[in-house]
């Protein structure tokens, strides 16, 4: 019991020196490659903690292995473009001003909910309401607004058509039915549903709508009154 106490004491204080080493971002935002390195010095430091048939100079060997590796990638990340783009990745620009960038949300084995649902996060309710839209190599997402996005977003805006697809629980809650929103398509030029992006439209009647590969466009609807 003793022996396995001074090895954890042992592990700890290697662990957390090789952790703060590594510097301020380990602990903050993590690339993919920092976050596989911390996976893996976790695992190490567990085994020779418990396992006394295991030599404790091991795991620390391991452990120093480990960060050794970590400083090498960090030289490359540092001095190399290339190098740092194939470790670290790349940001992916998902929104622009010709709206939603399909290609990009797929390579990042993202969706339109997805990007909806984070632009939410950052406060940003229309997509029309935003100038450009990324995702960091390290998964954060940032958000540029346009100066007057206040006044473009004064209504909570639901998911019409997602991937081609309608949303039948977000139609109803509009108070209108599909065939409605179908003549809208025809009025935006749309023949046809699969090639429909997105469509969302607010409580005032604002649509925002895009087709794949398509610019966005913007229309509003003649509604007697606000909906919600």
């Amino acid at each position: 019991m003793g022996l396995i106490f001074i090895r954890t004491i042992i592990v700890f204080i290697a662990t957390l020196v090789v952790m703060r080493l590594m510097g301020k971002r380990q602990i903050g935002e993590m690339q993919p490659y920092e976050l596989v390195i911390t996976l893996i010095i976790a695992d190490l430091a567990c085994i020779p903690m418990a396992d006394n048939s295991i030599p404790l100079l091991y795991g620390l060997v391991a452990i120093l292995t480990v960060y050794l590796l970590h400083q090498i990638i960090c030289l490359l990340d540092l001095n190399f473009a290339k190098a740092k783009a194939v470790v670290s990745g790349i940001p992916s620009i998902v929104l622009n001003k010709n709206g939603i960038d399909d290609a990009e949300l797929k390579k990042n084995n993202l969706d339109v909910s997805d990007l909806i649902e984070s632009l939410r996060v950052e406060g940003y309710f229309s997509l029309d309401a935003v100038q450009y839209a990324l995702y960091e190599a390290e998964g954060t997402f940032s958000a540029l607004p346009k100066p007057d996005y206040d006044k473009m977003q004064t209504s909570l805006p639901v998911i019409l058509i997602d991937e081609g697809k309608f949303d039948e629980k977000n139609i109803a809650y509009t108070q209108k039915d599909k065939a409605y929103y179908l003549d809208v398509l025809k009025k935006l030029g749309c023949k046809n549903i699969k090639k429909v992006l997105v469509m969302t439209v607010d409580g005032n009647g604002k649509v925002y709508f895009q087709q794949k590969g398509e610019k966005y466009k913007t229309l509003s609807l003649s509604w007697e009154r606000t909906l919600w």
